[in-house]
């Protein structure tokens, strides 16, 4: 989408003093052709900024006169026509300062409404400014070939200009190797559920059109060797050698990451990928060997300071079937080395900082090859190093390693010292990475609301008589996420969320996609909902007290008017499996509308299971899980001062009386046989009515 589209709509007023020269009318006939080009980047009034200006001025030229043909306003496109030429014909970078301006204006405002850029923006930012580098280079080869031809002729008095020649390109190179670092971050940020467009061809080829510039640059300065000088020609292909070695090394990356949180004794994969080995690798009678080494997080520093040139000296830890080629594929016209049966056989820990835990420490896996490249058959050794990943040897370190990855993801910065991150973050940075995990562990398109973000924030910074407002500013550390206990309970706040992840993944996720479950909502704040409701209304929402848990929640009002909010007890994800949440909905009698006011059987209805009747293909007679519940009081107490319900022998207990609020029993076929349900049925405190389920005939025989 482009930026005009967005600020079209915005008033004009906020505008003003920003269409003088180019009218309004004409930015929106040339709407998205216009942020096509490379207006920002002509920096300069050197030969090519100017002729890079001009080819741009008779290109708009021609875009309007294709439009002309086609538009009602014709007068008034070929007066546009008209007015370009004259004004700007002799002056081309004018016209690039004019509108460069406007596109800034324009930024400028959907900034301050907004407070960011679509991503789609930035690409395309950064697209125009590779290319313009490109024919910047490509334009300076062309001055040194006709330079050459001019120093045949001319004596050393030019020496001095020869030079600046050979210092040109390092600012395609410099962008491509930010773009590199971009996908990088973006691969990361893919970890926690960001989207990310994997596809490395358009980079490769990147690499592959600065390396062909770079080699004719190359030539174009050893052909002009003996007028340079040997000391200028030293400097000039040490200065073509240092950029030609940042490209090589850079484009050797990880394209498929080892699993982040990753299990020692666990077979894993992941696969790298040398971006102009096909452009550049030389035929070996051995085949080029990429090697997989797991290392700290100190070794991994130590690297990067040596800027991955070093061979490692020591693998804190040994993997299995860690070497394979280094393959270059003609059908794909890529190069790389596919690990598929890699396992962590033992891990060497470091010591430990502080109070920092064993799923706090961070390493990574080192690839490695040593090869030869290009005509001069010069020796690389190239290294990759894998994202952060946290090593575990026990199933129950699992939730707490993947709090230590959602962290670094979220929160690291690009080119950063491996693996520092902030301990405390703005608390919206922290919602948006809540919701970009959730949507992608749930596998939904419906993220967390405002009010989810309020409850949340209510919870991490323990404190339930805030308003929204007061945690717009706020920031919230690494210990206030995963270290400390929340107030009353024997969690942190990540465990608990990420309990919620997983039971809304696999169990109710057809049901929060529906938008049927308010889930992120403190009982307090139910109460106020619930309370001026009609009797049995109710809602859903997890648990605040146990991982990985939802309760129904809903209103019983007595005949003088008075009111109650019962909080069934939570249903964990092995509940669910037994009978599922419409299911049992639909058995409680005493759940009629879903809050606001949709009956429950319209809200629920398409979530029901059929349930089978008559006799099954054996001759016996079927048989369902109904849920039912058990009284509670028989009087009601006034509202929040529920008594817990005295303990009930299941095996005696009479039909429930209608109209009453009830804990549920399992009950088989016949009524003189009981057994018990795997439910948990020790409901915790006030408000809570404790449940089971039974077991009925479905049909008769």
């Amino acid at each position: 989408m482009s930026l005009w589209s967005f600020v079209s709509h915005m008033p004009p007023e906020q505008f003003s003093g920003l269409f003088g020269e180019f009218p309004c009318n004409l930015r929106s006939l040339l709407a998205d052709w216009l942020e096509n080009q490379p207006w920002e980047f002509i920096t300069g009034t050197d030969s090519f900024c100017t002729s890079v200006a001009g080819a741009l001025l008779s290109a708009m030229v021609e875009k309007l006169r294709s439009l002309a043909s086609s538009n009602e306003q014709q007068c008034q496109v070929l007066q546009h026509i008209s007015n370009l030429e004259n004004t700007y014909r002799r002056d081309p970078l004018r016209l690039v300062a004019i509108v460069k301006g406007i596109l800034e204006g324009e930024r400028a405002a959907l900034l301050k409404r907004d407070r960011h850029l679509p991503l789609s923006f930035h690409r395309r930012q950064e697209e125009l400014k590779f290319g313009l580098d490109l024919q910047r280079l490509q334009h300076r080869v062309g001055e040194i070939q006709a330079l050459q031809e001019q120093w045949k002729q001319m004596g050393d008095g030019t020496r001095g200009e020869r030079g600046q020649g050979g210092t040109v390109g390092g600012a395609g190179a410099l962008q491509v190797l930010k773009r590199l670092h971009i996908w990088k971050r973006q691969q990361q940020l893919a970890g926690n559920g960001a989207v990310f467009e994997e596809n490395l061809a358009p980079l490769q080829k990147r690499c592959e059109n600065l390396v062909d510039v770079y080699f004719q640059l190359q030539q174009q300065v050893v052909a002009v060797g003996r007028e340079l000088g040997s000391d200028l020609l030293s400097r000039l292909l040490e200065r073509l050698n240092t950029v030609l070695s940042a490209l090589v090394e850079s484009s050797f990356l990880v394209e498929k990451q080892p699993p982040q949180v990753l299990k020692t004794q666990t077979k894993f994969q992941a696969s790298v990928r040398f971006l102009l080995g096909p452009r550049l690798l030389q035929a070996s009678a051995k085949p080029y060997v990429v090697k997989a080494d797991i290392v700290t997080e100190k070794q991994a520093r130590e690297l990067a300071l040596g800027g991955y040139s070093t061979p490692l000296s020591e693998s804190t830890g040994e993997i299995v079937h860690n070497t394979v080629a280094l393959e270059i594929n003609s059908t794909s016209v890529t190069s790389c080395a596919t690990f598929k049966n890699m396992l962590l056989k033992k891990i060497k820990r470091c010591e430990r900082k502080g109070s920092e835990s064993v799923t706090e420490e961070k390493c990574a896996v080192l690839f490695s090859t040593d090869v030869t490249l290009g005509p001069g058959n010069l020796p690389f050794h190239l290294q990759a190093l894998s994202l952060p990943i946290v090593v575990i040897v026990h199933g129950n370190q699992d939730n707490n390693a993947k709090a230590t990855v959602l962290w670094d993801n979220a929160f690291s910065e690009l080119e950063r010292i491996p693996f520092v991150v902030a301990e405390r973050v703005p608390w919206e940075k922290m919602c948006e990475t809540l919701n970009l995990r959730f949507m992608a562990e749930v596998q939904t398109s419906k993220g967390l609301l405002p009010e989810h973000y309020f409850f949340l924030a209510q919870k991490i910074f323990n404190n339930s008589s805030a308003s929204p407002e007061d945690f717009h500013n706020r920031s919230v550390s690494w210990a206030q996420f995963n270290k400390e206990i929340l107030p009353g309970r024997g969690f942190t706040f990540w465990q608990w969320f990420d309990g919620v992840l997983d039971l809304t993944k696999r169990c109710l996720k057809s049901y929060w996609s529906d938008r049927l479950i308010i889930g992120f909502i403190s009982k307090q704040y139910v109460s106020k909902l619930l309370g001026p409701k009609p009797d049995g209304t109710f809602l859903l929402r997890f648990s605040d007290s146990e991982i990985g848990g939802i309760t129904i929640a809903h209103v019983i009002r007595g005949k003088d008017g008075s009111f109650q909010v019962e909080n069934i007890q939570p249903f964990s994800a092995k509940d669910l499996h037994i009978r599922s949440l419409g299911d049992r909905i639909r058995d409680l009698a005493q759940l009629r509308n879903l809050y606001p006011d949709k009956p429950k059987d319209q809200a629920f209805g398409s979530h029901y299971n059929k349930e089978q009747m008559g006799k099954d293909g054996r001759g016996y007679v079927s048989t369902a899980i109904k849920m039912t519940s058990m009284p509670v009081d028989q009087k009601l107490p006034p509202q929040e001062s529920v008594q817990p319900p005295a303990p009930v022998n299941m095996y005696s207990l009479p039909g429930p009386p209608p109209e009453q609020p009830m804990d549920h029993l399992c009950q088989v076929s016949h009524p003189a046989a009981f057994s018990k349900c795997p439910v948990d049925m020790s409901g915790p405190g006030t408000g809570a009515s404790r449940l089971g389920c039974q077991s009925v005939p479905t049909g008769i025989g």
